[in-house]
């Protein structure tokens, strides 16, 4: 929740230029700003490759939800994605992987691409339970219907966000590797091998490189550091010489 129109267009507007002058981008960018953005952002961006998606989106189409925003409406924009199960959702607004699926799958139906995100509290973590934890947020949030060009999976533990704090590069391999495991089951071998995850969680330019090299590491969910065009197209540029 952090951007005015003036800043949010500048910002976004950066971005298309330096992700627009690539003549082959090797990797894809999405945004996820405000939904008071959101239009100002798909202009600033269109024809630069960027994707531009929200924040979250209701599991209705339509009706008697006020204040909600269906992810029809977010199509209608000219978005190509949403962002769904964020830590900050299911903290805040205590939404339980029941309503993060069905999130998904109304998104899904809309036509747009999923970002689903999992992650354990550090009393969680501290307990030895992150694996139980991300595995039954994988087997309850992310839907059966799920493909491997339009669901992305995204691992975020809780207590790492804007905290400065990361998990070791082995602890993030380690539940990577996890969530692929456990997505097999789920959507089979192929699907999984196939499927992108993303790591969020206090990613910065001085990590990005050691993080995004891990196996099992397809992409970073950024969060502080993507206020400045600089930070974030540092991070993205990592994969420039990958």
């Amino acid at each position: 929740m952090n951007g005015l129109k003036q800043d949010g267009t500048a910002l976004a507007k950066g971005l298309a230029d330096l992700y627009g002058a690539l003549a082959d981008a090797p990797f894809d960018m999405f945004i996820a700003p405000p939904f008071t953005l959101l239009s100002a952002v798909v202009d600033a961006t269109r024809d630069s490759g960027i994707w531009v998606g929200g924040q979250d989106c209701s599991m209705y189409e339509s009706g008697a939800h006020t204040g909600d925003i269906s992810p029809v409406m977010l199509k209608d924009l000219g978005c190509g994605g949403v962002i769904v199960g964020h830590s900050e959702r299911r903290a805040d607004h205590g939404e339980t992987n029941e309503i993060v699926k069905a999130k998904a799958q109304a998104a899904l139906k809309a036509g747009l691409g999923v970002i689903i995100c999992v992650g354990e509290t550090l009393a969680e973590r501290e307990a030895g339970k992150t694996l139980d934890v991300v595995g039954a947020q994988i087997a309850g949030s992310v839907p059966q219907e799920s493909e491997a060009g339009r669901v992305v999976i995204a691992y975020e533990p809780v207590w790492a966000i804007g905290t400065g704090k990361t998990p070791t590069a082995d602890d993030v391999q380690e539940v990577h590797a996890f969530m692929r495991q456990k997505l097999a089951g789920l959507l089979g071998e192929e699907t999984a091998q196939q499927m992108q995850l993303l790591y969020g969680g206090s990613v910065k330019p001085s990590n990005a490189q050691e993080l995004l090299s891990l196996p099992d590491v397809d992409g970073a969910l950024v969060g502080g550091a993507s206020l400045k065009v600089d930070d974030f197209w540092a991070i993205a540029s990592t994969q420039l010489s990958a």
